[in-house]
C-alpha cells in the first residue's frame, strides 16, 4: 500500500458509506425475495410521509371536499416515484447526495447553485410544517395524558411539546442507520395497517361508501384548487423526500456495495443489479404510503365530510378521532390517539435525521466544510441540526398552533421546489449518471410523463401562489 493510499484512507475510512472502495463492493441480489434484507431506505421515507400528509392534510382534504379528490391522491403519489428513482441511480452510480448534485446545476448565486438557495427557502417554509406535525403530536399526547390541566389547554400543550422535543434529540442523537430503520419500519407497518383495515371496514358501517362516490373520486374534478395544490405537494413524496432519500439508499450501502466507477463491465453489472434493487424498495414504500394515503382520504370523505366536521387548529386530532368514535364507540378515541400518536412520530422520527442531513449539507454547499471527505465536521453539522430543529418545530408549533394550517403551508412550498427537483434530476442525468444506468425507452417515456405532470401543477401552483391567472 502505498503512502499516498494510506494518507487518504486516513481520510476516507472504508466504513464511511459516501465514500466508494473497492473493498466493499458487494455483488447484488436477484429477484424480490433476496432484495428484501436490503430494503429500509423507502421505509424511512414512508416513515417521513405517512404522519403529516395522511394523517393531517389528507384526511382534511377529504373532508372539505369529500370524493371529489380522490383521484389527485394517486395521481400525486405515482407520478414522483420515476423522479426519485431517477435521482437515486444517479446517487448509487456516484456515492453522491442530491443536494449535492442539484449544487452544480447552473447559474450559480454567490458560492452555491440557485437550486440551493431556492431548496433554503423551502427548508425554512418546512420548519412551518414540522412544527404542524410536532403540535399534532402534543396535541394527542395532551388528550391521553393532560398534565398541567385540561387537555389541549397551553400548560399541558407546552410541557407535552417540550417532551416531544427533547425525546427527539435524546433518541436521534447518535443519527444511527439501523436504529433508524428498525423504528421507521415498526411504525410505518402499525399505522398503515390499522389505516387501511379501517378504510375497507367502512362499507359495513353507517358512513359506507359505493362505487358511485369512487367513480364521482376518480372524474377528474377540481373542487377546490388551493386544497388540490396543498395535496399534490405533501402527499405522496414531495420535493425533500426526493432529495434525503439518496442519503438513505447512500448509507443503506448501495452506492459503496457499487463500488467505483472503473469502466468495467462487473461495475455496469453491480450497478444495475443495486439499481434494481432500490428500484423494489421505492415501489414497495410506494405500495405502503399510497395504500395508507387513500385510506386517510376515503375516511374523511366518507366520515367527516358527510357531518360537516372539517379538521382545524388544535382540535385536528379530536376531529379526526370522530372517523373512529363515529364507527365504534368513544372506547375507540384512545385507541385512534395511541394510532394517531404512532403516524405522527414515524414523521418526526424520520424527518429530525433526514431535515438533518439535509441542512447540514446546505452548509457544505455553500462552502463551510466538504461533505464527502470531512467526515468530522459532517457529522458535527447534522448533530447540531439534530438539536435545533426539534427545538424550532416546537417553538413554531407554539406560536402558531393551527397545525393543519402549517402543514399545508409546507405542502405548498414542496409543491413550488418540486420544479427545481425535476431541472436538477433531468441534469444530472444529462451530464453525470453512467449512460448503463440510464435505462429504457419505456423507463424514458414514465419519466418524461412524471416530469411534465410536476411541471405543469408545479407552475399552476407557482402562479396560484403569487395570484397570477392562466386565463
Amino acid at each position: 500500500m502505498s503512502a499516498a493510499t494510506t494518507a487518504q484512507d486516513a481520510v476516507e475510512p472504508i466504513d464511511d458509506p459516501y465514500t466508494l472502495h473497492q473493498k466493499n463492493i458487494k455483488e447484488p441480489p436477484k429477484g424480490w425475495r433476496k432484495s428484501m434484507r436490503y430494503f429500509g431506505p423507502g421505509l424511512i421515507m414512508s416513515a417521513s410521509i405517512v404522519g403529516s400528509g395522511e394523517l393531517i392534510a389528507t384526511t382534511a382534504a377529504g373532508a372539505e371536499v369529500g370524493f371529489a379528490l380522490l383521484w389527485l391522491v394517486i395521481i400525486s403519489t405515482f407520478v414522483k416515484v420515476a423522479i426519485q428513482i431517477e435521482l437515486a441511480k444517479w446517487s448509487i452510480t456516484t456515492g453522491q447526495t442530491g443536494l449535492t448534485g442539484f449544487n452544480r446545476v447552473p447559474p450559480k448565486i454567490g458560492k452555491a447553485g440557485w437550486i440551493t438557495w431556492l431548496w433554503l427557502l423551502m427548508a425554512i417554509a418546512k420548519i412551518t410544517q414540522m412544527g404542524g406535525v410536532a403540535g399534532g403530536t402534543a396535541v394527542a399526547l395532551s388528550l391521553l395524558f393532560p398534565f398541567g390541566g385540561e387537555p389541549l389547554n397551553p400548560t399541558t400543550l407546552a410541557i407535552w411539546t417540550g417532551i416531544v422535543v427533547i425525546t427527539s434529540i435524546a433518541f436521534l442523537y447518535s443519527n444511527k442507520y439501523g436504529l433508524i430503520e428498525a423504528v421507521s419500519t415498526a411504525l410505518v407497518v402499525t399505522f398503515s395497517l390499522l389505516t387501511v383495515v379501517m378504510a375497507l371496514g367502512l362499507p359495513f358501517t353507517p358512513f359506507a361508501y359505493g362505487w358511485e362516490e369512487i367513480a364521482l373520486g376518480l372524474s377528474l374534478t377540481l373542487p377546490a384548487v388551493g386544497v388540490a395544490i396543498a395535496m399534490f405537494g405533501i402527499t405522496g413524496v414531495g420535493s425533500d423526500e426526493i432529495t434525503f432519500y439518496t442519503y438513505w439508499v447512500v448509507e443503506k450501502g448501495y452506492a459503496s456495495y457499487t463500488g467505483p466507477n472503473d469502466g468495467s463491465e462487473e461495475w455496469k453489472q453491480r450497478a444495475d443489479g443495486w439499481i434494481k434493487v432500490m428500484k423494489r424498495d421505492s415501489w414497495l414504500s410506494w405500495v405502503i404510503y399510497t395504500s395508507t394515503t387513500l385510506g386517510f382520504y376515503i375516511m374523511g370523505a366518507a366520515v367527516l365530510h358527510p357531518q360537516g366536521l372539517v379538521p382545524a387548529g388544535n382540535d385536528v386530532i379530536t376531529t379526526l378521532a370522530r372517523m373512529y368514535t363515529d364507527l365504534v364507540g368513544e372506547w375507540a378515541m384512545y385507541a385512534f390517539l395511541i394510532a394517531a400518536l404512532a403516524a405522527l412520530a414515524s414523521t418526526l422520527w424520520a424527518a429530525v435525521p433526514s431535515h438533518s442531513r439535509l441542512w447540514a449539507n446546505f452548509f457544505a454547499n455553500v462552502g463551510a466544510f466538504d461533505w464527502q471527505r470531512d467526515i468530522k465536521k459532517r457529522m458535527l453539522f447534522i448533530r447540531i441540526f439534530t438539536v435545533f430543529l426539534p427545538i424550532a418545530w416546537g417553538l413554531m408549533y407554539l406560536v402558531f398552533r393551527a397545525p393543519v394550517l402549517m402543514v399545508q403551508i409546507g405542502g405548498i412550498a414542496t409543491g413550488i421546489f418540486l420544479l427545481a427537483v425535476v431541472v436538477g434530476t433531468w441534469y444530472l442525468r444529462r451530464t453525470e449518471t453512467d449512460r448503463s444506468a440510464l435505462g429504457s425507452k419505456a423507463w424514458l417515456v414514465l419519466l418524461v410523463i412524471s416530469s411534465a405532470a410536476i411541471a405543469v401543477l408545479g407552475i399552476y401552483t407557482v402562479l396560484t401562489v403569487f395570484g397570477l391567472s392562466l386565463g
